[in-house]
């Protein structure tokens, strides 16, 4: 009978490769102990009581203990975002229409579209970041005495 428990116990971890909630699992583990009790009897209401059990209190037990560790409270801030609300120069004209436009923000090139779509900004004019649109950063231009980051190029 150790042998079914060893194949189940297979399937198992291999159905856990394409699940996402990391419970199939606890399924496997309980197989492979379920297994080791198969050794010492043969009785098939035993093997499936420890089944039920151990997989119980396995899901039971660690479940909430790695909901803790997957689940981020705080969203974690990458590189596109940090640019959000900050201001930047316009270094190729930002043209909707043509699809142009990059800007210099802290030392980056980044692509550029206007916030108003059918806004044309020159080149060398100030922008803040309103936002990010795929890979572009969306801009609204400033007034010219507003701009107090990168230096003209």
């Amino acid at each position: 009978m150790w042998h079914i428990w060893l194949i189940l116990s297979g399937i198992f971890f291999i159905l856990e490769i394409f699940t996402l909630g990391f419970l199939v699992f606890w399924l496997g583990v309980a197989s492979l102990i379920t297994m080791l009790v198969s050794f010492f009897t043969d009785n098939i209401m035993v093997q499936v009581t420890v089944f039920l059990v151990s997989s119980s209190l396995l899901i039971f037990f660690t479940k909430p203990l790695i909901d803790k560790f997957l689940k981020n409270k705080k969203p974690v801030i990458t590189n596109a975002f940090t640019i959000i609300g900050k201001e930047a120069l316009v270094i190729e004209d930002i043209d909707p229409i043509k699809g142009t436009g990059q800007i210099n923000v802290a030392g980056e090139i980044w692509s550029a579209m206007p916030s108003d779509s059918d806004m044309i900004i020159p080149k060398g004019s100030k922008v803040e970041i309103e936002g990010i649109n795929g890979v572009r950063a969306c801009v609204r231009p400033l007034p010219s005495n507003k701009f107090s980051g990168i230096a003209n190029q």
